[in-house]
């Protein structure tokens, strides 16, 4: 059966690329090749390797930056931790959406959360001598385990699909016991697979990081995307689930670019718990000039890596936290349609041969959100993300993101918008026919 794009223009642009296997390629190699086939063919992908917002930005945010800059903040040197209405901004909304007090001083804005990912690393891996190594719960963003090997700090990491509930106790104390583990990270609601942990497991988590000192550094990238609840009234429950309710040693990382549509504007938050932000740890002065890890996170940390975050993407984002924490702007409900996108994808994978790879929390049916993960009888994921570029569908395999499910790949939902079903469908309905045992 002849497929969608021409093999051949698959395979030429798959020879060039110089790439050892196509579906171990990083995210932003497989897009560029991805980019290259849909220029040579004409035919447009079902783009579903990143995640990429699908949105328009808030004109809130839009219009508090257009006015920033109309009063001339491009020309001056942003606070690098942050300009004051952010900071309070941040401590509102943390307390209105999470139920979690945090104090100014420890809320600060990085550039995207990744930036976020990689300072809470460094500072976490200096905090002790002799406890550096970071410990990822998979699966998970794999650009996390490059910014960990590009600070020079050893890791490990399990799938935690086996261990998830009670089990996940024994399996996280076997790494804590060790002793040299400095920080645990995990996202929730995770990518790429989209489990959320439940309070039990958050609970297990943050008990063991007080128990051994460590640090937990929980990646929301995905705030507020679990959409079984609504999560989305400031100041009423229910509230979103986080470690911070079970210890004082957690640094929560929160995006803005899934959330609130704002990727382009490279501004995430960080909130760092009091208690830990007051702390000492005494392996950070030779790194960072002082003991103090808030200090030591702000002036040694910080400072070294940015000297601040876009003067004007802090007022947008200090105005749009401000409609939030107010009522104003319901950022949840402006989001909702990647939950209703990916209800309708799954459903048009497993009519035409497809398995969910993961599909449960605990005892309950996943969550229809941002990511899901599917794989096909007879197919690894690797080889699978290769296969289905013929068919001008394109994702990333589980197997670069540290699971242990190595059949699967997971797909982004935010590029393919509802008028796009009825051709993802006879495209899968091809590969099927081809492939179909």
């Amino acid at each position: 059966m002849q497929t969608p794009i021409d093999p051949d223009i698959v395979k030429k642009f798959i020879a060039a690329s110089g790439l050892k296997s196509v579906g171990l390629a990083s995210i932003r190699e497989l897009n560029r090749l991805v980019t290259n086939i849909e220029v040579a063919s004409g035919v447009s992908f079902i783009r579903m390797e990143m995640g990429i917002p699908g949105f328009d930005p808030p004109e809130i945010a839009v219009a508090g930056e257009i006015e920033a800059l109309k009063q001339g903040v491009g020309s001056k040197y942003p606070p690098f931790d942050g300009i004051p209405e952010l900071k309070t901004g941040i401590v509102s909304f943390v307390q209105n959406f999470l139920n979690i007090e945090v104090a100014p001083e420890g809320c600060l804005p990085t550039v995207g959360s990744m930036q976020g990912c990689y300072l809470a690393m460094m500072m976490a891996g200096r905090r002790f001598k002799g406890r550096s190594k970071i410990l990822f719960i998979d699966p998970g963003f794999p650009v996390n385990k490059i910014q960990a090997r590009a600070l020079g700090l050893p890791y490990e990491s399990f799938d935690v699909y086996d261990f998830r509930g009670a089990r996940l106790e024994d399996k996280l104390r076997s790494y804590l016991d060790q002793g040299d583990i400095a920080a645990v990270l995990y996202s929730n609601p995770n990518n790429p697979s989209w489990i959320c942990f439940t309070d039990k497991e958050l609970e297990i988590i943050g008990r063991l990081c007080t128990q051994h000192d460590v640090i937990a550094l929980e990646d929301l990238a995905y705030f507020g995307m679990d959409f079984r609840k609504d999560y989305s009234q400031p100041g009423r429950p229910p509230y979103i689930p986080s470690v911070a309710n079970y210890t004082a040693n957690y640094i929560l990382l929160i995006s803005s670019s899934k959330s609130f549509s704002l990727a382009g504007q490279r501004i995430g938050m960080t909130a760092i718990s009091p208690v830990l932000f007051n702390s000492e740890g005494d392996g950070l002065e030779p790194w960072f000039g002082s003991n103090r890890f808030g200090y030591a996170y702000i002036f040694g940390g910080m400072y070294a890596l940015s000297s601040g975050v876009s003067h004007s993407a802090q007022h947008g984002l200090a105005r749009l936290l401000e409609a939030v924490n107010s009522g104003q702007y319901n950022f949840v409900e402006a989001v909702k349609e990647y939950g209703e996108r990916a209800r309708k994808m799954k459903k048009l994978f497993t009519d035409n041969g497809f398995k969910l790879v993961y599909d449960l929390d605990e005892d309950e049916p996943l969550a229809d959100g941002f990511y899901f993960t599917v794989a096909y009888p007879g197919f690894s994921g690797v080889e699978l993300v290769e296969e289905l570029l013929y068919y001008g569908i394109s994702g990333i395999s589980l197997a670069t993101t540290g699971s242990k499910r190595l059949e699967g790949i997971r797909a982004c939902v935010s590029l393919t918008a509802k008028n796009r079903f009825p051709e993802l469908e006879s495209r899968l309905q091809a590969f099927n026919q081809t492939h179909g045992r």
